[in-house]
């Protein structure tokens, strides 16, 4: 029994191999991996004891409260990693000897990897947007699913997810709906026919807004007469709601209702019309006559 047990100590303690004069043993490797499987075990309990605490004491945001349980998940990944280097054998010169061969590697081949990474922070610690936030992507309104190391995901109002790499977030323009007022405005185009009453026009356009449920009453509804077109009197019907997310709904109500509203009162919708002018060479009219002699 004694011959077994000194047996598997010598096992378990025989050097893999060599990282410079440290010898890394299955010993030490079996403990590096439990030691980062305890850190995310424990970063996981203390994500849900600090979360739970601060949804009753705090009263903070679901958005505030996800970037600090990540935060709190990168803190204790690092310190897992660096207490697993340490069972494994690697002391903190050996460390810096890898992290400066993986700066070498992050200016040659992963500057978009710790751009993404670098992004995922910046959206964590500044919460310019956060989880359950409407954002619009590539033209489209999409809720906010999770912020990760490298992406953030996203969900539109068709169901298609769509991950997002951090870099863009932060470089690029980015509109959120759910910062500040909620309240924002619509443009509802509209083109009638030239002669028609644009005073009648525009008190149509009015009863229109004023009927619908989520316009708001104040700000007032308001029509703006635009310009005279090629084909049409162009005026734009402008409306405040409180519901972002139902922007594009709203407008297409809007529109079926002044479709509606302008067949009753005989109101005209123009479509683009274009005059055509030939020209008339010597060999046609010479043609036209010929016709015209027979």
């Amino acid at each position: 029994m004694n011959q077994n047990a000194e047996d598997i100590t010598q096992w378990v303690n025989a050097p893999i191999f060599h990282i410079g004069e440290t010898p890394v043993t299955f010993g030490g490797v079996g403990a590096g991996i439990c030691i980062l499987l305890g850190s995310l075990i424990i970063s996981s309990i203390v994500q849900r004891v600090i979360a739970g605490h601060l949804r009753k004491k705090a009263n903070l945001s679901t958005s505030v409260i996800y970037a600090l349980r990540r935060i709190i998940h990168y803190c204790f990944i690092v310190l897992g990693i660096v207490l697993a280097a340490q069972c494994v054998g690697l002391n903190f010169g050996t460390l810096a000897v890898a992290f400066g061969f993986l700066g070498v590697g992050i200016g040659f081949g992963l500057q978009n990897l710790t751009s993404n990474f670098i992004s995922g922070l910046i959206l964590l610690f500044e919460r310019p947007i956060g989880v359950g936030d409407l954002v619009n992507v590539d033209d489209k309104i999409a809720e906010v699913l999770s912020i990760n190391m490298r992406s953030t995901m996203v969900r539109t109002f068709d169901h298609v997810m769509i991950i997002v790499p951090n870099s863009k977030l932060i470089e690029n323009n980015v509109i959120n709906w759910s910062i500040g007022d909620l309240k924002i405005r619509i443009h509802c185009p509209v083109g009638v026919a030239y002669g028609s009453d644009t005073k009648r026009v525009e008190a149509i356009l009015l009863e229109i807004a004023r009927k619908q449920e989520y316009v708001l009453d104040e700000p007032k509804p308001e029509v703006r007469f635009l310009e005279f077109g090629d084909s049409s009197l162009n005026f734009d019907l402008l409306v405040w709601t409180a519901k972002p997310d139902n922007q594009k709904r709203l407008r297409s109500d809007i529109n079926f209702a002044i479709d509606a509203a302008f067949r009753e009162n005989d109101i005209t919708i123009p479509f683009p019309q274009r005059d055509l002018h030939l020209k008339m060479t010597p060999a046609m009219e010479m043609l036209a006559k010929g016709e015209k002699a027979q």
